[in-house]
């Protein structure tokens, strides 16, 4: 099959860190971003969560694109095994950092690679346990005005200005950012898509 033959490759997410990462790897490929609710199941792990929503994302664009390679991804932030989602405010964002400052929490992506026809290619879950360095109100009000919390889950964005707040990172980077990309890498090679 000639590299013009090849089936298109589209990315599940509206994320433009997504979409950062994986034109990192010099692949081309769509964007098409699906529409669903995200909310855990009553006892949902959050890892389990992770992974289910990026599945059932490919799956949702499967239904429009069943031409294509889907890859899809979540991302969830965890504290005490407790999800911290996006901050609908600057107290929620403050009381986010507060719990965060000084401590270990595990970010969790899932993540899955459909194959055109929406046979499931690859899935998993990968976690990485970042750890803040302690906070003074300060240096976390200054942060909130940066506007950077917003539309982050757990109230930071470690490739931009929240990197001064992390003390260390033990896993991969990529998956703290939204998308593991060594994981996704290998899979993309693995059926010779890269």
């Amino acid at each position: 099959m000639s590299e013009s033959a090849l089936p298109a490759f589209v990315l599940a997410s509206a994320s433009p860190r997504r979409r950062w990462l994986l034109a990192k790897l010099g692949l081309e490929f769509a964007v098409d971003a699906p529409e669903l609710p995200e909310i855990p199941g009553a006892g949902e792990a959050p890892d389990a969560f992770a992974v289910r929503m990026a599945e059932a994302k490919a799956v949702e664009v499967a239904g429009r694109r069943d031409d294509a390679w889907i890859l899809a991804a979540d991302t969830v932030v965890t504290l005490d095994m407790r999800v911290l989602g996006k901050p609908k405010d600057a107290a929620e964002a403050a009381r986010m950092l507060t719990d965060l400052a000084g401590r270990r929490h595990v970010v969790y992506s899932g993540v899955a690679l459909l194959a055109p026809g929406g046979a499931r290619a690859e899935s998993a879950v990968v976690g990485t346990s970042v750890v803040f360095r302690s906070l003074t109100r300060e240096e976390i009000d200054a942060y909130i005005a940066t506007g950077e919390p917003f539309d982050r889950a757990g109230a930071y964005a470690i490739q931009g200005e929240g990197a001064h707040l992390v003390d260390r990172v033990e896993g991969s980077y990529t998956n703290v950012i939204g998308l593991p990309l060594p994981e996704v890498a290998a899979w993309l090679r693995r059926w010779r898509i890269l």
